[in-house]
C-alpha cells in the first residue's frame, strides 16, 4: 500500500512540474562558477527536479544501508 502512495505522490509532483514548465517559456540565465547557460524555465525546473529526486533517493538508500550494516545492540544476560 505504501508503494502505491509513493508512486501516486511522485506522479502528482511530476504533473505539477510539467504544468509549471509549460506555462513558463521565458529564458533564464544560470551562472555557474566557470560557465553561464541560458535555458527556458521549464528545462531548469526539470533539471533541478531530477537532481532533487536523485539526491533524495541516494540519501534514503545510504540511510537504509547504514541501518542494515549497523550491529544490533543486545542486552547483557544476567544470571540470577
Amino acid at each position: 500500500m505504501r508503494i502505491y502512495l509513493t508512486i501516486a505522490l511522485l506522479v502528482v509532483l511530476i504533473v505539477i512540474a510539467f504544468i509549471f514548465g509549460s506555462q513558463n517559456s521565458q529564458e533564464i540565465t544560470l551562472n555557474y562558477l566557470v560557465a553561464r547557460a541560458e535555458m527556458p524555465v521549464a528545462h531548469a525546473v526539470a533539471i533541478f527536479t531530477i537532481i532533487g529526486i536523485v539526491i533524495g533517493v541516494l540519501i534514503s538508500l545510504l540511510w537504509k544501508l547504514s541501518r542494515v550494516l549497523k550491529p544490533k545492540k543486545t542486552l547483557p544476560i544476567t544470571e540470577g
